[in-house]
Parts: structure tokens; C-alpha cells; sequence
């Protein structure tokens, strides 16, 4: 029992174990028994996932405040409203990248599953990383902030511009060095055919597949905006990956039915922009200028109030053309 009591960055094993067993329980139950059989996901099906997800994911906020108290518990429920809101703008991506590869709805559950094991992954790296950093330099947090700030700025700048999926150099590298089919195959992410070249049986990578590598660069490049956000909220490894995943878990879950609306949160990503700009200021007004720092509560009624803001104004400037689309 004193192995499980053994701390690993700053809490016990066995609450990392709990938490890994937890999520994996998720995972099998979700590709195990409600996706044993591919289907297409309905938005009906989509809401109630979604709202399973949240539900779990602020259950284990409640579990996190019990145990480690109250300013833990916020911290975690504020990071998880933040990921939760950023992983909204990775959404429309994703619509752009299914749409660019003409994935079918129903393999698309397929992909969104695989790549949510490779965000597992790569945000423990990263989360690792970042958590190394800020232990032996205080300062990275003052570039944490810097870097939200820029973002923030650049994100509001470019709120009109879509993502290229076609002009990605990560795509234009794997198209240069791997044999690609120029159709899909069902569901298989590799199927072995002739080489037209050389006449021999040899893999070739199916188009479903280099929509999951897509998926995955994406989630890098909204990882370097969203991990630095959580790192400015606490600087718990626990925390931040914790909320990181349960934010992420149940994003597969909205995409299907967020994808079928992408238009009506169009200046969400205005609100986004701001809550970085936010994030990022309260690292230099707090410790930078020498002034008091804002309370956890205070800092996750303020994000509330700036994504409410968002979502209301994008829905009210859309209500016309959504009349007009019904």
C-alpha cells in the first residue's frame, strides 16, 4: 500500500492510477458497448453524449474539491471550462477536415476516437513538459502569459479566416513520402494494393487516415494555446491534465452536434480571443505589477461571463440566416 501512497508530480499514485482507470473505463464503455457497431451519430444522440461527458467531467471536479479542497476545485472547474470553450474552436477544424477529405458521418466516430487516445498522449507529454519548465523556471510563467496575450491578439485579428487543410505543409510532406489512395475504404485506415509503379503488393495509406493525422496536428496547434491557458489558471500537473481530458473526452461527442451548426458560433472565436488576452493578464497583473490576485471564483465568473457574451451575440447576429436555413 506505500507504493500507492508514493507521490509522482506532486500527488499520490493512486490518484493517478484512479484517474487512468477511470478514463479507460470510459473509453471501453464508449467503443465497447455505444459503438460496438459503426452508425452515424444523430444530434440527438450527440447532445446526450455530450451532456454524459460534462456531467462526469464535473463530477470529478466535486470529487477534486472534496479531497484537495476548495481553490483545487475551482482551478480544475475553471481549467475545464477554458479547454471545454478552445476545444469548441477546434471543432470547426475538424468540420473542415472531415469535409476537405469527404469523410462519410458515419467512419467519422472512428477517427475521432483514435485521435482522442493520441491527445491523451500528447497532452501528457506536453502538460509534463510545461510542468518541468514552470518547477525550474518560475519565469516561463510570465511567457505562458506573453505568448496567451500574442495569441489572443492574433486569434481576434484572423477570426474570419478558415483553416487550410489543403495548403497544410504536414499534409503536403506525408502526401510526398507515402503512397495514398485517392479514394476511401470503408473504414480501414491502410489497405494493401498494386503499386502502380513498381507492380508489387505493397500498404498504402487511405484518405480516412490522413484525416486522423490532420485531426492530430490540429490538436498540437490548439495545445500550444490551450495548455499554456491552463497553466496560468494552476500549475498542479494534476489539475491541468485532468481538466484537459475530461474537456477533451466528451469533445468527439459534441463535434456531431456542433458540426451541423458551425455557422451560428461564428464569433465565438472573438470571445476566445479575449479569454486568452484575459488568461494571460492576470500572470502580470497579479505577480508583474504587484497587485492583488484575482480569485479563483472571481476568474471563473469572469471566463463565464466572456464565453456567455460570445455565444449570445453569435447566435443573435445569426438568427436571420438560421431562420432563412430552416
Amino acid at each position: 500500500m506505500e507504493f500507492f501512497d508514493t507521490l509522482w508530480l506532486g500527488k499520490p499514485l493512486w490518484m493517478w492510477f484512479a484517474f487512468i482507470g477511470f478514463v479507460a473505463a470510459l473509453l471501453s464503455l464508449d467503443l465497447g458497448v455505444l459503438h460496438r457497431k459503426q452508425h452515424e451519430i444523430g444530434v440527438g444522440e450527440s447532445l446526450a453524449l455530450s451532456a454524459m461527458y460534462i456531467a462526469l467531467g464535473l463530477s470529478f471536479g466535486g470529487w477534486i474539491w472534496w479531497q484537495m479542497g476548495e481553490e483545487a476545485g475551482l482551478a480544475y472547474i475553471t481549467g475545464f471550462v477554458i479547454e471545454k470553450s478552445l476545444a469548441m474552436d477546434n471543432v470547426f477544424v475538424i468540420a473542415m477536415i472531415f469535409t476537405y477529405f469527404a469523410v462519410p458521418r458515419i467512419y467519422q466516430h472512428r477517427v475521432l476516437f483514435w485521435g482522442i487516445l493520441g491527445v491523451i498522449v500528447l497532452r501528457a507529454i506536453m502538460i509534463g513538459v510545461g510542468a518541468a519548465l514552470v518547477e525550474q523556471f518560475s519565469w516561463v510563467l510570465y511567457v505562458f502569459a506573453a505568448f496567451l496575450i500574442a495569441t489572443g491578439i492574433k486569434m481576434w485579428l484572423s477570426a474570419d479566416k478558415n483553416y487550410d487543410v489543403g495548403g497544410s505543409p504536414v499534409l503536403s510532406w506525408i502526401n510526398r513520402r507515402f503512397r495514398v489512395t485517392n479514394t476511401l475504404h470503408g473504414e480501414r485506415f491502410w489497405v494493401r494494393q498494386r503499386d502502380a509503379q513498381t507492380g508489387r503488393m505493397t500498404w498504402f495509406m487511405t484518405p480516412l487516415f490522413l484525416a486522423l493525422l490532420m485531426v492530430e496536428v490540429a490538436d498540437v496547434i490548439f495545445a500550444v494555446d490551450s495548455v499554456p491557458a491552463i497553466f496560468a489558471i494552476t500549475t498542479d500537473p494534476f489539475l491541468v491534465y485532468t481538466s484537459n481530458i475530461f474537456a477533451i473526452l466528451g469533445l468527439r461527442a459534441l463535434y456531431f452536434a456542433l458540426a451541423a451548426m458551425v455557422e451560428r458560433f461564428h464569433y465565438l472565436k472573438y470571445a476566445l480571443s479575449v479569454l486568452l488576452v484575459f488568461i494571460g493578464a492576470k500572470i502580470f497583473i497579479a505577480d508583474g505589477l504587484g497587485l492583488a490576485k484575482i480569485p479563483p471564483a472571481a476568474s471563473l465568473s469572469i471566463t463565464f461571463a466572456i464565453l456567455a457574451l460570445g455565444v449570445g451575440w453569435s447566435l443573435w447576429k445569426t438568427r436571420e440566416k438560421a431562420r432563412a436555413h430552416a
